[in-house]
């Protein structure tokens, strides 16, 4: 009798796991929500979906907002954009924003650009309410050398088109700095820069910068512009300096080739010297031999030697005279 009235309540709990499992399984609840928004998501549909381990809601609740948006795409489409990796919601909602703004876009475009790695949606509102970059502060110096500093703010605007495989922002700003330094750098003075600063955003502007980019360039604006310094003069006074050291380095040189050369001629004369003293011992040798020799005489040799003392007094009273002489003899 116990066995037999625990069978019903084991076969209600056993029955109770399966429904459990199968609505688990099974997202009736989604596909409740589906058949009341007029969508039609078959059931086998959303198990094709578990089998296919793709989350169903992130399928049906934007088929559901497109369908009321009055946009066509098919559950495989989205179905084959989530298993891509991308966001199959946000690719939803830009659809719908573009449809509003009355922007052209598909839902490939879309999911390419979604896939692309960019945000299509903001690229949408974007296209709709323009964005306001702002650049860095660009240094560039007129042709007199006066360095001026500007600060530009660059208006955009998304091209859908051009998103993929478009540059960036990076490029834009990239682009504005590289036209804001050639247009300052033609300028014949910074004052001119300063009168009519938007000389400037227009010679930028008519250069055609978004080019190749992912945008349009609507507008730019020179927000700030500040005097820096005089480059010019900075770079004379550089080169200068640069040439006085370089002088300075010369002279030095020629200095101390000078002082190599006057040792060197010290050397010499000392060299001389030598060998007149050298000259001079052989002349007591050769008088000695003149005299074994009989070619010079006693007579000879003794009046050679007064000549030679005379002319060694006679020195030395000139040496003496030039002395005691006053250095600055009276007129």
């Amino acid at each position: 009798m116990l066995i037999g009235s625990l069978i019903p309540i084991i076969l209600l709990a056993i029955a109770f796991i399966l429904i459990s499992v199968l609505l688990t399984f099974i997202p009736v609840g989604l596909w409740i929500s589906a058949l009341a928004a007029g969508v039609n998501v078959g059931i086998f549909t959303l198990i094709g979906m578990r089998l296919r381990r793709v989350t169903p809601s992130k399928i049906v609740n934007p088929l559901i907002k497109a369908h009321k948006a009055g946009i066509e795409v098919t559950t495989a489409q989205l179905e084959a954009h989530y298993l891509a990796g991308g966001n199959v919601d946000r690719v939803v909602n830009a659809l719908i924003a573009a449809e509003r703004a009355a922007i052209p876009l598909q839902f490939e475009r879309a999911a390419a650009i979604d896939l692309a790695g960019r945000d299509v949606l903001q690229a949408v509102q974007m296209s709709v309410n323009p964005k306001v970059i702002e650049t860095p502060i660009v240094s560039a110096v007129a042709k007199n050398g006066i360095e001026l500093r500007v600060k530009a703010r660059v208006t955009v605007r998304a091209n859908i088109d051009r998103l993929v495989g478009g540059a960036g922002e990076e490029t834009i700003i990239a682009r504005v700095g590289e036209g804001i330094v050639t247009s300052i750098g033609s300028s014949q003075s910074h004052e001119q820069v300063l009168e009519n600063p938007d000389m400037v955003s227009r010679t930028v502007l008519s250069k055609g910068l978004d080019s190749g980019t992912a945008f349009e360039i609507l507008s730019i604006d020179i927000a700030d512009v500040d005097v820096g310094k005089n480059i010019g003069a900075q770079l004379q006074t550089d080169q200068a300096e640069a040439d006085k050291r370089i002088a300075q380095a010369k002279a030095e040189e020629r200095r101390a080739m000078a002082v190599a050369r006057e040792q060197e001629m010290v050397a010499y004369v000392q060299e001389m010297r030598a060998k007149v003293v050298e000259a001079e011992s052989e002349v007591p040798r050769a008088l000695s031999e003149a005299l074994k020799e009989g070619k010079l005489g006693v007579m000879d040799y003794y009046n050679m030697q007064n000549i030679m003392a005379d002319t060694s007094m006679r020195e030395n009273i000139a040496r003496t005279s030039s002395t005691h002489q006053d250095p600055n003899p009276k007129k």
